[in-house]
C-alpha cells in the first residue's frame, strides 16, 4: 500500500463519515462538492471533509483507493458510498439518512 492510500484509509477508517471535496463546507470550490456539503447538512451528520485540492497526492489517490473517477467522494463508516450524483438520488429517496442512521453516525452539534 503506497503512503498516499495509507493516509486515506486512516481517514476513513478514524471518521464515521467523510467527504472528499473540493475546497471546504464552507467554501465548496465546485458546484458538486457543494451539492455534497448541503445534503449532508441536511441530513444532520458530523463529517470530517479532506480538500483535495490541498493535496495532490490525495486528489489522485483517492480516485484509485475508491476506483472511483469524480469528486466529492463520500465515506460511510468505512465504506464508499458514491459521488454527488449518487448521493443526491439516494437522498432524494430516503436512502441516505437511512443508511446514516442505520450505520449510527453521529449527528452534527448545533
Amino acid at each position: 500500500m503506497s503512503e498516499t492510500n495509507a493516509r486515506i484509509a486512516q481517514v476513513v477508517q478514524s471518521n464515521d463519515v467523510v467527504l472528499f471535496m473540493k475546497g471546504t463546507p464552507l467554501f465548496p470550490q465546485c458546484g458538486f462538492s457543494s451539492r455534497a456539503v448541503a445534503i449532508l447538512d441536511h441530513c444532520g451528520v458530523a463529517y470530517e471533509s479532506v480538500d483535495v485540492l490541498q493535496d495532490m497526492e490525495i486528489r489522485q489517490g483517492i480516485k484509485e483507493f475508491s476506483d472511483w473517477p469524480t469528486i466529492p467522494q463520500l465515506y460511510v463508516k468505512g465504506e464508499f458510498v458514491g459521488g454527488s450524483d449518487i448521493m443526491m438520488e439516494m437522498y432524494q429517496a430516503g436512502e441516505l439518512q437511512q443508511l446514516l442512521d442505520e450505520k449510527q453516525v453521529a449527528k452534527a452539534s448545533s
